[in-house]
This record gives structure tokens, C-alpha cells and sequence, in this order.
């Protein structure tokens, strides 16, 4: 039986059985194989494969040692859980961002916490300075999702935290506009903030703020999933933001 999970996600990633071979160290005919007679590779070529797609390998297999494999993965993704954002080690935010060579992304509504932050800010500049290459996405003040999160949160402030974080992070839209913000309108069920493999994810629980509810650090590992998952997340929000206008820090 063909494996067209496997075709798909050659076809989803823009790759070719010829480039998937070159990238993970087989022979075409190999990875033909796979598709075309269901053959099962092996477990390091499992993991090769699904790296290369940026999928979950149990995504592609059905082997059970590949799903109990990937689940252990998955654990030791995992390399803290915080109860509470508030109980976040303070310098964590800015240390992660002073490890990243090469991104740092940042997911979130308002995120004051991090806009309040003058040592953050300092961090960032010399990031963008050294060539990292940084993405801030914010919640659109005037979107549903924020006004439905604003109450959900038990106030309907929202979009004023949102304008007040705009309004601090001015400086850097002139000073340093390699540093692309944007704004998003969709339902944001995890605040993240990724520096390279690193990853904090706050999650949002309705009816809490999120300072209140858990965040997850995560590192990412090859097959793992996790992190990934989150990941993926913050480029399907960045493809369908918008730029940020002087209307939306004003709100005139």
C-alpha cells in the first residue's frame, strides 16, 4: 500500500524525492519505495524524514515504536512548566533572547510584560544589530478577538494594553525598523515567545488573565512535535497580519 501521507507532505514542503534523499543521506529510490510500496525506513531515517518536512514522524508512519518513540520525544521537549506566568523566572525572557543567533519571535495580545521592559528592549536592538532576525506579533486593537478576549479576561481593556505596548515599542519602529511588526486578529489561544530552539508558550485559559494561567518551556528535538506545533502556529498568524499604522497607536 502506497503511503500518501508521506507523498503529501513532500508536495505540502515544496520538495522533491531527490531533494528529500540529498537532505536526509538515501538514495532516491529509497525514499520512492516508501511512498510507492508503504515500505517502513528506519527509525533514524523516521526522524530525518519528518525533520526535513517539519511534521510530526507519526504523521507519516503508523509504526508503533515510532509513536512511542516520538511520545518520549515530546516529553523531553519539555524542559520546565510554570503553574503561573507571573512565577516565570523575571530574567528568563531576556536571556533567551540574548542566546538567539538567528530568530526570535514573539506571539501575543498586548504582552505589557515584556513592552515595560527597558532591558528587553536594549536586548533587542542589539539582536536586530546583529543580524537576528526579529518578528513581533501583536493582537489588532479594534478585532473581535481582542474585545471577546478582554472580557473573557473579566475587563474590556484590551485593546488600551495593546495601544499602551504600541506606544512603547515606538522608539524601536524608527530607531530599528529590521524589527517587523505586525497585527493579527485571529483567536490567540497561546501567548509564545521563541528565541531560536527555545520556547515559552503561555496558554490561555478563559476566564483567568494569562499572568495567571500556565506557560511551557520547551527546547526543541528533532521528532519531537511539540515544539513544532507551537511554531507553526506563529507563521500561519504572521502570513495573515497587517502592518501597524499610526491610527492603531493613537486609536485616532
Amino acid at each position: 500500500m502506497s503511503n500518501e501521507r508521506l507523498r503529501s507532505a513532500l508536495l505540502a514542503r515544496g520538495m522533491t524525492v531527490q531533494s528529500l534523499a540529498e537532505e536526509i543521506g538515501v538514495i532516491p529510490k529509497t525514499i520512492e519505495r516508501w511512498i510507492t510500496q508503504g515500505k517502513v525506513p528506519y527509525r533514524r531515517h523516521q526522524y530525518a524524514t519528518a525533520a526535513a518536512l517539519n511534521v510530526d514522524v507519526t504523521t507519516l508512519w503508523d509504526d508503533s515504536r515510532a509513536v512511542e518513540s516520538a511520545a518520549d520525544l515530546t516529553k523531553a521537549e519539555i524542559a520546565a512548566v510554570y503553574p503561573h506566568r507571573h512565577v516565570v523566572p523575571s530574567a528568563l525572557w531576556r536571556q533567551m533572547c540574548e542566546r538567539a543567533t538567528e530568530r526570535i519571535d514573539i506571539l501575543v495580545y498586548a504582552g505589557i510584560y515584556l513592552a515595560e521592559d527597558p532591558l528587553f528592549f536594549s536586548t533587542l536592538k542589539e539582536k536586530a544589530e546583529s543580524g537576528v532576525r526579529i518578528r513581533v506579533l501583536m493582537g489588532d486593537p479594534e478585532c473581535e478577538a481582542v474585545v471577546r478576549r478582554g472580557i473573557d479576561e473579566g475587563h474590556r481593556i484590551m485593546d488600551g494594553k495593546i495601544r499602551n505596548a504600541l506606544v512603547n515599542y515606538r522608539p524601536l519602529f524608527t530607531s530599528h525598523p529590521e524589527i517587523a511588526f505586525r497585527l493579527h486578529d485571529t483567536v490567540l489561544y497561546n501567548s509564545i515567545y521563541r528565541a531560536d530552539d527555545e520556547m515559552l508558550a503561555n496558554t490561555h485559559v478563559y476566564g483567568i488573565g494569562a499572568y495567571m494561567a500556565p506557560v511551557f518551556h520547551l527546547r526543541r528535538l528533532p521528532g519531537g512535535g511539540l515544539f513544532d506545533t507551537f511554531a507553526n502556529s506563529v507563521q500561519q498568524t504572521w502570513e495573515g497580519a497587517r502592518p501597524v499604522t499610526e491610527r492603531d497607536i493613537t486609536g485616532a
